[in-house]
């Protein structure tokens, strides 16, 4: 039986762990060819030999995501090694510092909004001349933080740079829809990731603002639980293929209704 994603080729940034990970493996699994994007490469080498193991084909990518001629480069060397582009998985990002915005250093503020904002505009930019070519899916990694929640106090970069991926999203699918682009954005809320190892929380400063609420037990009401990668990672293939060829500048909420409680 002919596989979701049979000879498609898929870029996905942040590949080395957590959802990107768990997506490049499914769609791996559904005959993709995957281009493994990381800042570091030796987080993606286990990646690709798994990817190799299952029968498919990996190439690994060490790029920073919010430098544009290290993506342009990556592009162009997944399009040499395999003569085309058909899905983008717009990934990696931070949850960066987190800490009252009067105490928020102008730098910390920046490092987090280009590696999460300004990376998913250079991620859809650099693709599109080669998205062009056939079509194909672009998907975005928002978040229910600055879209449903505001909750996380000390998260005022973050929340902002991930309503702001919606908004580009939007704007994207609806430029790119003459040319077959599909662009739409997920929201996980908590999943089982290492991200917490790129979030750098000031407790003490905290304090300050945080304003007491007190939650319902199983915060994540569907399973009571949080998410898995591997969960989000269906719905990214269900966006990458065929499945889904009518749904463009779609947000798609995934978190067992935690955000809306």
């Amino acid at each position: 039986m002919e596989k979701l994603l049979q000879n498609q080729v898929a870029f996905v940034t942040g590949a080395g762990s957590g959802i990107g990970r768990a997506a490049a493996i499914k769609l791996a699994q559904n005959g993709g060819k995957i281009a493994l994007v990381d800042l570091h490469k030796e987080n993606v080498e286990e990646v690709k030999k798994q990817i190799e193991e299952m029968g498919s084909e990996a190439l690994v990518l060490e790029a920073n995501v919010s430098h544009p001629e290290e993506i342009e480069k990556c592009y162009q060397r997944t399009v040499d090694q395999w003569g085309r582009l058909d899905v983008v998985f717009a990934n990696a990002g931070i949850n960066g510092e987190v800490i009252p915005i009067e105490d928020m250093d102008p730098k910390d503020w920046e490092l987090t909004t280009s590696n999460n904002l300004t990376s998913t505009f250079l991620t859809v930019k650099y693709a599109i001349p080669h998205l062009k070519e056939n079509g194909g899916s672009i998907i975005i990694t928002s978040s229910i933080n600055g879209n449903r929640v505001y909750k996380n106090f000390g998260m005022s970069a973050y929340s902002t740079s991930k309503i702001g991926q919606m908004g580009f999203g939007k704007m994207a699918a609806l430029e790119l829809a003459k040319y077959h682009i599909r662009v739409n954005i997920i929201c996980p809320g908590a999943i089982e990731t290492n991200i917490n190892e790129n979030t750098w929380k000031d407790k003490e400063k905290l304090k300050k603002i945080e304003i007491p609420v007190e939650y319902p037990e199983g915060s994540q009401p569907l399973e009571n639980r949080a998410g898995k990668p591997e969960q989000v990672a269906d719905l990214v293939l269900f966006l990458a293929s065929s499945g889904s060829s009518h749904i463009t500048g779609s947000e798609i909420y995934i978190d067992g209704a935690e955000s809306l409680l």
